[in-house]
């Protein structure tokens, strides 16, 4: 299996290379550049085309969410995880709205940033816990997402609670005592019933009407 590929993106030097010589240490990642700044960051991401930027938002120049919108605007297929201080309301809806597929926080860096990149690489999102209790309280009135979560099986919500805590599909299943394949199934009906394309978007109308508080 090809390594997965990271660009870190970061404006202090030590935290950058405590991250990268980490994150070079695990089997099947491999950091191919680092950036200190927002205009670096573009450059990098164009010549690199790596499969995942980390990324801070509080950068000279631009912020990271800037640079996340840059990058998904031209190169919509890399995953883009901020790994930041902030943990505003608005900073983390944001992230949302652009499509980030992670967030997570810098006090709990090296708790949760493997398993961020593992989860994301899977193809599944991943907030921390803390930023997903910060998303409890916050309710976007322009998701204008579909309001059907009546629809949903008893099943289809234990399993979507366990999503907004940010648990990969194996994690679910293991946690549920139901295989990974079933749990694929639940999350592709629970799109299905409630119109949402993507997972990004499903955890985000999940954490807005209260879903992780259930069950």
């Amino acid at each position: 299996m090809q390594p997965y590929r990271l660009l870190i993106v970061d404006d202090h030097l030590i935290f950058r290379e405590m991250i990268t010589k980490s994150l070079d240490e695990i089997t099947g990642l491999e950091v191919v550049g680092e950036a200190c700044n927002s205009q670096e960051a573009l450059e990098l991401t164009k010549k690199l085309s790596p499969d995942m930027v980390i990324l801070d938002i509080g950068m000279p120049h631009n912020s990271g969410l800037e640079v996340a919108r840059t990058i998904k605007s031209s190169q919509p297929e890399i995953k883009i995880l901020l790994l930041t201080m902030h943990k505003s309301k608005d900073h983390i809806a944001q992230s949302l709205s652009i499509g980030c597929e992670g967030y997570i926080l810098k006090d709990n860096a090296f708790k949760d940033l493997v398993s961020a990149i593992m989860t994301i690489r899977q193809g599944q999102p991943y907030i921390s816990n803390l930023v997903a209790q910060e998303m409890l309280y916050y309710l976007d009135s322009n998701l204008k997402l579909p309001n059907k979560y009546e629809c949903l099986t008893s099943k289809e919500i234990e399993v979507l609670k366990h999503l907004c805590e940010g648990k990969s599909a194996k994690a679910i299943a293991d946690s549920l005592s139901i295989s990974k394949f079933t749990v694929e199934n639940h999350i592709a009906k629970i799109k299905r019933k409630l119109s949402i394309k993507n997972t990004v978007n499903l955890i985000r109308y999940a954490l807005s009407k209260g879903y992780s508080s259930l069950c």
